[in-house]
């Protein structure tokens, strides 16, 4: 919701516990609730943003005011809610399916048709093979320095720039090919080149029943 633009697929599973009658009631009853969600969002920006612009002393709050007013402009698509058995390999590929064909719709996502400098894909065809080297350590973390020192001993990449790298690694963030969370202070000197590593992690330390676990720990 405070993403400019942003589609949302919505993944229903579990389709194996329910009754086929179930799955298309629980479906239009999900549905149901996010527009009345997105309905209710919308309400609740337009009400805020009248009580700052009738408010005794308006200049005060020009700060709220502007993020509320980007909030409002935020488009938000929300495509048909897709059941799957996650047990069912035919039904992850149905998902699969989906998605790319919801990817390459230029109509939902404009920018799908735009071509890449070919410098793009040079740093990350380096980073692919960096990542896969047998020296790179198994959690895939690297300091940005350091990998802006490997890339630029490539013949094609020894005028890369720090800030034409941090560019480059936006976009494979978005592409889910590194991990780089810049946003973050304590993180943002470190890329992580294999995403699957930091998925392993959450899953051993966010877990059901977590908290009664710790806690069980004298």
């Amino acid at each position: 919701m405070r993403v400019p633009n942003s589609v949302v697929l919505p993944v229903g599973t579990h389709v194996d516990c329910c009754r086929e009658e179930e799955v298309e009631e629980k479906r239009r009853d999900i549905m149901a609730k996010i527009t009345t969600m997105l309905a209710e969002r919308k309400s609740n920006l337009a009400h805020f943003i009248n009580n700052l612009e009738g408010s005794e002393e308006p200049k005060f709050y020009v700060d709220q005011w502007e993020r509320l007013k980007e909030m409002e402009s935020c488009t938000l698509t929300i495509l048909n809610l897709v059941a799957v058995n996650c047990t069912d390999h035919h039904d992850i590929k149905k998902l699969e399916a989906t998605i790319l064909e919801h990817v390459k719709n230029e109509e939902l996502f404009p920018e799908v048709v735009r071509v890449l400098p070919p410098v793009y894909r040079e740093v990350e065809a380096a980073i692919v093979d960096i990542a896969q080297s047998e020296e790179m350590a198994d959690h895939g973390m690297m300091d940005l320095q350091y990998l802006l020192s490997k890339l630029s001993q490539r013949e094609h990449l020894a005028n890369l720039g720090r800030e034409f790298l941090q560019d480059i690694l936006r976009y494979l963030h978005r592409v889910g090919l590194v991990v780089w969370y810049e946003e973050i202070k304590q993180l943002e000197s470190t890329v992580f080149l294999q995403p699957t590593f930091l998925i392993t992690m959450f899953k051993l330390l966010v877990r059901y029943h977590l908290v009664q676990q710790l806690e069980s720990i004298s």
